[in-house]
């Protein structure tokens, strides 16, 4: 679904061994898809360096809020909080090239101009290209819970990724995750709270902010009665 969909241990060098949150799985490619990355990824794409990315060069302009989203999937969602938020700038990252084609090619129907894409595993993009204090916001919406107790080692909010997007964010930035799975959501209200860097903007879990797009899926779970958590968290 998502830059958080699934995980494996992958081998960094011959002593090391990390845990990401994916697995790069092929997919196939529409037209559209392969046209859109033909002819908007010179455009809107940023390739991966490991050098600091100067943001307000990277959007043309200084002004504007700028939002990390992590996992967009298919870019739906993305695409339609960047047309409700003009004045916002969002760095939307990826691994999945169908995913990246969908969403460039979304921005060129809808003439979507504050969006730019990394296709990049995101941890290494916060460590090596983001600097500290950069950021307003990071959304993370509906990333894979990992349901098996045995793989809750492989799910992306963990303390340590916590700190590390901590120290990206600007005093009264925010993190906002969502996700439609009840254990998954008290993991993460967990995670959160146990950050002194945070604050939660609740008492637990948060309205759905209207900037969120309900998406199909979502729609779909709700009619059948599930929920779903948003959790906001301030930066202190």
């Amino acid at each position: 679904m998502s830059e958080l969909d699934q995980t494996l241990p992958i081998d960094e060098a011959p002593y090391q061994r990390r845990i990401r949150s994916f697995v790069l799985r092929q997919g196939r490619l529409t037209k559209g898809q392969e046209r859109a990355l033909q002819t908007a990824w010179p455009q809107f794409g940023i390739e991966y360096a490991a050098q600091p990315l100067d943001l307000d060069q990277a959007f043309a302009r200084s002004e504007s809020k700028k939002i990390l989203e992590i996992g967009f999937g298919m870019g739906d969602a993305t695409a339609k909080i960047a047309q409700t938020l003009p004045d916002y700038d969002f760095l939307a990252v990826e691994v999945h090239t169908p995913g990246v084609g969908s969403l460039l090619k979304l921005m060129q129907e809808g003439d979507i101009q504050n969006i730019r894409i990394i296709q990049h595993d995101a941890v290494e993009v916060l460590q090596q290209m983001l600097a500290d204090g950069s950021l307003d916001g990071v959304h993370i919406f509906f990333p894979d819970p990992w349901h098996k107790k045995r793989h809750h080692k492989r799910r992306l909010i963990q303390a340590e990724f916590v700190k590390l997007l901590c120290s990206k964010l600007k005093a009264g930035a925010y993190i906002h995750v969502a996700t439609d799975w009840q254990e998954y959501a008290e993991w993460v209200l967990e995670v959160l709270r146990a950050e002194p860097q945070l604050q939660n903007t609740a008492a637990d879990y948060a309205e759905k902010p209207a900037y969120r797009p309900l998406t199909k899926f979502e729609n779909r779970g709700l009619k059948l009665g599930h929920g779903v958590w948003d959790l906001v968290f301030r930066r202190v």
